[in-house]
């Protein structure tokens, strides 16, 4: 202002650090234009929305708005858009008018304001133009930035270029053609310069502007062929630099040496933050330039900026772990900072007050330099160091200082500008929040990690990078909950994690476990010098990675994706059991993964086919399965394996041991069940015309010749009946009805087999259950123990839980349930009833059954020996408790015995061989050879035939002992009625005089 009194001499004074600010404050108008420039989904919305309201304004009446409120509202729109949405915001912030002619100040016109502000920005510029594109550079770019944005300011304030300058500015996009101002937002400093200041783009000739241009694809190309070069230039210094401050930190101060420490600990720290800006620069340029150019980057490209994100973050955690000793050198370092400045500062104010010539602008000079001593003596804060570098620009005027001791105190306070700010600084270079725009390298990057899995440890970087874009998100507008947005992001980065490493390491180690189980099929080559060798239990040593809110843990997930899916397919398939434990154990054993045990089958190993399986099908059991009486045992009648399933007794105990005794009841219920519907079939065979004709027959003819034939009913007669059912018809497969009927009596002699075989196993499981009691005689109330010592209501309900269990098996043990007497029981008042009379003839019919069940019998041993073995058998005894069962159903037992048939049969057999004897006698005096041969074969063949019949006949007579043979209905009832008055006199006599022991 003219006229007004001057308060400094400010010929020499210049105040750069204001214009750097103003600087700043430009590029944050700058970066608003280039966010909405790069916004599309905004503008789009946008253009949406004007639609819409162009149709409520030719139809107010539906959308319920008075009319008059329309327009001021689209006058507010229309001037929200000019303001905002238009990309204008510098624009309209440097063409506003600065002149204020009602105060008297004058801008445009001002020459000295202008030549000083021409004079700064000169200065700034060739500050930043040196440092620019070194690796010494920390935030040039930004104040490019900012240069910039001073000189559109200058021109269309002073409406005047310098064409030199703002070809030198230019210039400079040679070597930084983009600089990236905000996560995924880049500028380009060209376009800007030409579109801003049109009058000086028309002084430069085309081909320099379009040489500019071409530079940005020249420097993509460059930098994609020295990334791969650059990330392990990199890599060397940052894993040095991080020893460096491992070293440097774990070292304690020497006091000799204090000043040389806290000097190299400050290197060292500026070092990090140099070389987090260098990594973060390329990686943000190099992306944001592919991005905004629409050019497709190469794998390896990809590969490379993801390691340089590793590196960056390595760069942070580094100063985060030693984030306690970083805070307290910190301390100590601007200290010393502090120091050495006012020791310099203190030079040069004895310089000033040296020379005694007295001058307004020497105490200008003076007070600045005390000021700045006063600003220094304290908190290295903001506004402090602000107040420092102000008085500077006062108190360096008049040679107060040297050359050589001027630059040695800048670049001393550019280092407590460094150190002051170490923690933001570090924070604000190693954000990655960028990678939100370019989540899309994260799959090509996962794949890069699988194939590489040696330094898998490096995950961890890469989640803390992704983890950097959620606190931008929390202040997400668009959506009603921010929380929605952080779900998704968190769902797509971990589907992502699953496909293309979490699954890919399961189903590899799933397929590299099986396959060393099952070497010896020779599946294919695995040799590892043709195929390669991939270690993959690197990822099993890595810590979890934190996420979000979870932890991933790569171990845990991959022995959970084992044990499932071992634990399925065992289930599927029991008697892979084995091969599933052996691949357990070799997961434990190659890659540490602690597997839990899958306890498959529940049951023992020897469990063989589940009794809950058998009683479901008891149909389907009895008729696929042999019973071997002596051995209780059942076998597998035909397999398609090369193998026959056996059932024993131990089986059966293991398996009631698995549900239970209560099944035992159930199994006997199903058996009765089935043998209710084989009974009416059996009913029906023997109430069929041609049978039962031809048993009267046979029974009247044996009573009428029984004298005659020594009372045993004949053999060929029982032959005879035989060959006529043939005669009646021949199933498909070559049955006669008596082969039918004989398959029915093994079938019901099968289930009577089995049940036998389940008391059997059920005494097997009490006994093996029991035997922990030490004397079954004398067993422990615990529950009265437990009472008595007064203990909790817990442990007496436990105590009473135990004494009912104990009771159970000792009465279990004890009585051994009575099957075979139900099931005689429960079938025998039908049988014998007068209805049923079709079926006394019974006993007639069991001589030609056994003679077919000898021949069947034989016909199956005789398979054993042959290739072919299908039909072969060598045990069948259902058909021997088949006819013990119904004869003692129908009380036969003794109708049978009076037919004498297996004496008959003997008589019959000795008679024939002994005929076999005298003729072989005769004929070895002729000595014809082949006569002999065909004697021997036929004297075996009685032989063999006479042995079946006898062990038919044993175990038939076993069979019988099951059903009380040597009792017959009558005298049965008899002994029940003697023991029901025995127990009545017995009960008494109870209140009478006791009877002599001895006597009874």
């Amino acid at each position: 202002m003219r006229g007004a009194t001057k308060i400094i001499e400010s010929s020499g004074v210049h105040f750069q650090i204001v214009y750097e600010h103003l600087g700043e404050l430009l590029v944050v108008l700058l970066t608003l234009d280039e966010i909405m420039e790069n916004h599309g989904t905004l503008k789009d919305h946008w253009k949406m929305y004007k639609r819409l309201l162009k149709s409520v304004h030719h139809n107010p009446g539906k959308f319920s708005i008075p009319e008059e409120k329309l327009k001021p509202f689209e006058k507010l729109l229309l001037k929200l858009e000019g303001q905002l949405l238009d990309g204008m915001i510098l624009q309209s912030c440097v063409e506003q008018r600065f002149d204020d002619p009602g105060e008297g100040v004058a801008v445009a016109k001002n020459g000295a304001f202008a030549e000083e502000f021409a004079f700064n920005i000169r200065t700034i510029f060739t500050s930043v133009e040196s440092k620019i594109g070194e690796p010494s550079e920390i935030d040039q770019r930004d104040k490019y930035a900012g240069v910039c944005g001073l000189f559109v300011l200058h021109f269309h304030i002073f409406r005047s270029v310098d064409k030199k300058f703002y070809k030198a500015l230019l210039d400079v996009c040679k070597k930084v053609p983009a600089v990236t101002l905000t996560a995924n937002i880049i500028w380009f400093p060209d376009t800007f310069l030409i579109a801003k200041v049109p009058a000086a783009a028309k002084l430069m000739d085309k081909k320099s502007l379009q040489a500019i241009r071409a530079q940005r694809d020249t420097y993509l190309q460059q930098k994609a062929q020295t990334l791969t070069k650059d990330v392990q230039s990199y890599y060397v210094f940052v894993t040095s630099w991080m020893m460096k401050m491992e070293s440097i930190l774990s070292k304690d101060h020497k006091s000799d040496k204090l000043a040389d420490d806290l000097n190299s600990r400050c290197n060292v720290f500026v070092q990090g933050i140099l070389y987090a800006y260098s990594i973060s620069t390329i990686i943000k340029t190099t992306m944001n330039m592919y991005m905004s150019m629409q050019r497709p980057m190469t794998k390896t490209s990809v590969k490379a900026l993801c390691r340089l994100v590793e590196l960056l973050k390595a760069v942070e955690h580094t100063f985060h772990r030693r984030s306690m000793v970083v805070a307290d050198s910190v301390s100590h370092i601007t200290q010393q900072l502090q120091s050495q400045a006012l020791t310099a500062i203190g030079t040069a104010k004895k310089r000033v007050i040296s020379d005694k010539k007295y001058s307004e602008q020497r105490l200008d000079v003076l007070s600045s330099l005390v000021l700045a001593e006063n600003a220094l003596s304290g908190p290295s804060t903001k506004e402090r160091r602000l107040v420092v570098s102000l008085a500077l620009c006062v108190g360096t005027q008049l040679k107060t200082f040297k050359d050589e001791e001027l630059l040695p105190l800048q670049l001393v306070l550019k280092k407590l500008d460094l150190i002051s700010e170490l923690c933001e600084r570090v924070k604000l270079q190693c954000d990655c929040s960028f990678l939100y725009w370019h989540r899309a390298v994260f799959p090509i990057y996962l794949d890069d990690v699988y194939d590489n899995a040696v330094d898998a440890a490096r995950i961890h970087y890469m989640f803390s990078a992704l983890r950097d874009s959620v606190p931008s998100m929390l202040y997400a507008k668009h959506m009603e909950l921010c929380d929605q947005l952080l779900e998704s992001y968190d769902k797509e980065i971990m589907d992502v994690f699953n496909e293309h490493l979490l699954d890919k390491l399961c189903k590899e180690i799933e397929k590299d476990l099986r396959l060393s189980v099952h070497t010896h099929l020779k599946l294919d080559d695995r040799n590892p010098f043709k195929v390669g060798m991939k270690d993959l239990a690197h990822f099993f040593s890595l810590k979890p990675i934190r996420f979000f809110n979870r932890f991933i843990h790569i171990k845990a997930y991959v022995t959970h994706y084992l044990d499932k899916t071992f634990y399925n397919l065992t289930t599927v398939a029991l008697h892979d059991w084995a091969t599933y434990s052996e691949m357990r154990n070799l997961a434990t054993q190659r890659y540490g993964l602690t597997m839990t045990e899958a306890h498959l089958p529940s049951q023992t190993l020897e469990q063989g086919l589940d009794v809950l399986e058998i009683m479901r099908n008891i149909h389907v059991f009895v008729s696929r399965y042999l019973y071997n009486l002596n051995n209780q045992i059942f076998i597998e009648k035909a397999s398609n394996n090369k193998h026959l399933n056996t059932i024993n007794i131990r089986h059966i105990a293991n398996s009631i041991r698995t549900h239970g005794t209560g099944i035992m009841n159930t199994t006997v219920n199903f058996t009765y069940q089935f043998l209710r519907k084989k009974f009416y079939i059996f009913s029906q065979f023997m109430y069929d015309e041609h049978i039962k004709s031809r048993l009267i027959k046979d029974i009247r003819f044996f009573r009428e010749t029984k004298d005659q034939s020594d009372q045993k009913y004949p053999f060929e007669r029982a032959e005879k009946f035989n060959r006529g059912i043939r005669k009646l018809g021949i199933t498909p497969d070559g049955q006669s009805y008596l082969d039918q009927f004989r398959q029915l009596i093994s079938q019901i002699g099968n289930a009577m087999g089995y049940v036998r075989m389940i008391r059997s196993g059920g005494l097997h499981c009490c006994s093996s259950a029991i035997r922990f009691v030490p004397d079954l005689e004398d067993i422990v109330n615990f529950e009265e123990l437990v009472k008595e010592e007064g203990l909790s209501e817990e442990t007496q309900r436990a105590a009473s839980v135990l004494d009912s269990v104990l009771g159970d098996l000792t009465s279990n043990s004890a009585e051994g349930t009575e099957y075979f007497k139900m099931l005689v029981a429960v079938f025998a008042p039908e049988f014998r009833s007068a209805k049923n009379m079709h079926l006394r003839n019974f006993y007639m019919i069991v001589p030609p059954l056994t003679v077919n069940f000898v021949e069947h019998s034989i016909s199956c041993k005789e398979k054993l020996n042959k290739k072919n073995k299908s039909g072969a058998a060598f045990t069948d005894d259902g058909f021997a408790m088949g006819v013990a069962y119904i004869l003692k159903l129908l009380d036969q037992y003794l109708e049978f015995d009076s037919l004498h048939w297996f004496q008959a049969v003997r008589d019959k057999y000795k008679k024939e061989m002994n005929a076999v004897v005298k003729e072989q006698n005769v004929q070895s005096a002729s000595q014809d050879e082949k006569l002999l041969q065909t004697m021997n074969l036929t004297q075996k063949r009685l032989d063999i035939y006479l042995q079946e019949f006898e062990l038919l006949h044993f175990s038939l007579s076993s069979a019988r002992i099951f059903f009380r043979a040597d009792k017959t209905a009558a005298e049965e009832t008899q002994e029940k009625k003697d023991k029901e008055e025995a127990a009545k006199a017995g009960g008494a006599s109870d209140g009478s005089i006791p009877t002599d022991p001895a006597s009874k």
